[in-house]
């Protein structure tokens, strides 16, 4: 190793030996292991879609055994994460019983995810002219991925700590959809594209809600204590209700927003107000303007396009 090398080595221990949030070396082994998360997920969405999400082929002869050691390995996988979210590496019996609980909750909640997940693939289908085929939605489409890991991160999202965030955001790394497992979304629920969407903790979405990409459904400001420090929890993100369709890149923001049932709300509109049932929100523009190439003099300038 020449000095130089030494010299970073050094400097980098330097910082491990300072105080920081970065630093959780004692402690990491009651940190969940952000790949055995990552492993979890896939096998997650495996089971949810048996023959759409693994390399091998299943048949109904096989799906049962084949079912039952994907739940008997995504138990195993999963018991270990949760002991260590829940602070005890080795696990005492507590910690054990209390991990063994809440999946067995979460295991059995599993059939109600699929039975909604097929809401929400249905509403794919019916909303989207370019959808050929279930297959098509369920093999290619990357929001129902996003939806799909929400839906189950959301089952865990108020019992356990980390592992439904880090589940989040291996959908949102894949898809580019970003649904944060503490938001309360009903069924037949399609995002269109996806790229770019943000869904906030405390939104609320009512069923038969259709996003665009580019759609944030956030917060509006932050409340600060008397230090300056922005104050965690509260209701900060919008509701939409039934029937809503927000179109690209619209941003709607605040806790106390709430969209009314069957509205529409059109693309790039910037809203911090409710909007009634029944509504349609959108931006009058000037007239757009189309002239034949070389009849017209190119325009170079922001002022030379005003009237």
């Amino acid at each position: 190793m020449d000095q130089t090398t030494g010299n970073a080595v050094d400097e980098l221990l330097q910082t491990y030996s300072e105080t920081g949030g970065i630093n959780y070396l004692d402690a990491a082994t009651t940190l969940p292991s952000r790949l055995a998360i990552e492993a979890a997920c896939a096998e997650l969405m495996s089971l949810m879609f048996p023959g759409f999400r693994s390399e091998a082929l299943v048949s109904s002869e096989d799906l049962a055994e084949t079912t039952r050691i994907r739940v008997r390995n995504l138990h195993a996988r999963l018991k270990t994460e949760m002991c260590r979210s829940l602070g005890k590496v080795p696990p005492d019996e507590a910690t054990e019983a209390k991990a063994d609980e809440l999946l067995a909750k979460f295991l059995t909640e599993l059939p109600s995810v699929r039975r909604i997940l097929w809401t929400d693939v249905d509403a794919a289908y019916e909303g989207d002219p370019a959808a050929k085929s279930y297959e098509e939605i369920i093999l290619a489409y990357p929001a129902l991925e996003a939806i799909a890991i929400y839906r189950m991160a959301h089952l865990l999202y108020e019992k356990v700590p980390l592992i439904p965030r880090i589940m989040t955001e291996w959908a949102h790394s894949r898809t580019g959809i970003d649904i944060h497992p503490g938001a309360k979304i009903g069924s037949h629920f399609f995002i269109d594209h996806g790229t770019g969407v943000v869904i906030g903790e405390t939104s609320e979405i009512g069923s038969r809600v259709k996003l665009y990409h580019g759609v944030t459904l956030g917060a509006r400001s932050f409340q600060k204590d008397e230090h300056g420090k922005i104050k965690k929890g509260g209701k900060r993100h919008p509701k939409v209700e039934d029937d809503v369709t927000i179109y690209p890149n619209s941003t709607v923001l605040g806790g106390e927003t709430v969209i009314g049932a069957r509205s529409t709300i059109g693309g790039n509109v910037f809203l911090v107000q409710s909007v009634p049932p029944d509504s349609l929100v959108y931006y009058e523009e000037k007239q757009l303007r189309i002239v034949p190439k070389g009849k017209h003099k190119p325009m170079t300038t922001r002022d030379e396009f005003r009237e």
